[in-house]
């Protein structure tokens, strides 16, 4: 997922979390949560009914990136809602005014008087921010061509320095069109898809919107290793001579969920007008430093 703020860094395998606007409650722990060897340090089961928990996450809004076709509604249950214990972001074909529109403007992203699709995208920033640990996230992915889900991070100083300087690092990503395989990407300043240097790689996964998968990272100072249902299938290390430009991944980072239609990736093969209303369901969000 390509879009395009930093605490001190702490010993091997720490995992920091910045509070960046208001501390973060924490509720208790899901006795069903242990894994050895990690302690669980902040979690997200959707245990309550209707939108998304404000005091954890924050919503996008309008068109943001990669001239998707979705328009981001915010605290539009249609779009993003918890029911039933899970999180649901639903992508739906329908026409939406766009807040932003201005017709003499030369920005796609305020160009468009109308969206054709509205979907939505729930990010920590400046709610929880993490540096190394283990992340995963249990979900069930939409289907259709069209669909880019995601389930990605970005770095805390994005706002400051912009993309892809601030890093990115992608632990799950699905295009519709591609139906039987799953996506890991990093991209840095020296490694990211806009000059074809970009670090990744996939797994095949059989039908992934009919059953809930895990898809996680386990990050230290020295490596990210991506898995799907605990098997690791890309590694991305820490060079030698490493610089910033290589490794800007020892500063917090912000979790984002979100379902795009469209877009640079997601749309090029078009977008089937027929699947509508798509969904991304999310069981549970968990976060984990080593013990």
């Amino acid at each position: 997922m390509f879009f395009s703020n930093t605490v001190a860094r702490t010993g091997a395998g720490a995992l920091i979390i910045a509070l960046a606007v208001a501390l973060t409650p924490w509720t208790a722990l899901a006795d069903d949560a242990e894994r050895e060897g990690w302690n669980l340090v902040w979690q997200e089961e959707f245990d309550y009914e209707g939108l998304a928990d404000p005091e954890k996450w924050t919503q996008e809004y309008g068109f943001i990136r990669n001239e998707e076709a979705q328009y981001y509604t915010r605290e539009r249950s249609e779009n993003a809602r918890v029911e039933d214990g899970r999180l649901i972001i639903e992508a739906h074909k329908e026409e939406y005014p766009n807040a932003a529109h201005d017709e003499d403007s030369g920005d796609w992203r305020r160009a468009r008087e109308y969206a054709e699709y509205t979907s939505a995208s729930l990010t920590t920033e400046n709610r929880q921010h993490f540096q190394y640990g283990r992340i995963e996230v249990r979900a069930r992915l939409p289907q259709g061509r069209g669909v880019w889900p995601a389930i990605w991070m970005l770095g805390e100083n994005r706002r400051d320095v912009g993309w892809p300087r601030c890093g990115e690092i992608d632990i799950m990503e699905f295009v519709g069109f591609d139906p039987h395989t799953i996506h890991a990407n990093v991209h840095t300043e020296a490694y990211n898809h806009a000059i074809g240097t970009a670090r990744g790689d996939s797994i095949e996964a059989e039908a992934p919107w009919d059953e809930f998968h895990l898809y996680g990272i386990e990050w230290d100072e020295e490596r990210i290793d991506f898995f799907f249902d605990d098997e690791v299938y890309f590694t991305y290390e820490k060079e030698a001579d490493a610089g910033e430009a290589e490794w800007p991944f020892d500063q917090p980072f912000y979790l984002i969920l979100n379902v795009a239609i469209g877009g640079a990736w997601g749309g090029q093969q078009g977008i089937d007008d027929d699947i509508f209303p798509q969904r991304m369901e999310v069981d549970y969000v968990r976060v984990y430093e080593r013990e």
